[in-house]
C-alpha cells in the first residue's frame, strides 16, 4: 500500500467506514475532522498484505491536538479508502505508538 495515497485520501475525506470502524469511531468519540488531521500526517507502521478480505495496513497519525490515532485501512472495489478499524493506541502497548511492545 502507498503511504502518499493513503495520506491524500484520508486528509481529503475520501474514505468510508466498515461497520466495525464506524461503531468504534462513535464509541471513542473520533470525529471525521480528527481523521483528516491525523491522515494528513499518517505513516504506515504495519503492513498486512495477506489480510482476510483485502491487503491492508495499520497507519499512525496525530491530530492537531496531538491525539495519536491508529487506523487499519484497505482499498476495496471502490476508489474510496476503507477504514477497517480505528482507535487511540494505549501508550503502554506501543513504543512511540509505532512498534508493539514485547510482553
Amino acid at each position: 500500500m502507498d503511504g502518499e495515497n493513503i495520506r491524500a485520501n484520508l486528509s481529503e475525506g475520501k474514505f468510508e467506514f466498515s461497520r466495525h470502524a464506524f461503531m468504534r469511531a462513535v464509541e471513542r468519540n473520533i470525529s471525521d475532522e480528527e481523521i483528516r488531521q491525523a491522515g494528513s500526517r499518517a505513516e504506515i507502521i504495519e503492513d498486512y498484505p495477506r489480510d482476510k478480505y483485502s491487503p491492508s495496513c495499520l497507519v499512525l497519525g496525530f491530530t492537531d491536538a496531538q491525539r495519536p490515532l491508529h487506523l487499519q485501512v484497505c482499498y476495496t472495489d471502490s476508489d474510496m479508502l476503507k477504514i477497517v478499524t480505528i482507535y487511540e493506541p494505549e501508550e503502554s502497548d506501543w513504543l512511540d505508538f509505532r512498534a508493539r511492545r514485547r510482553s
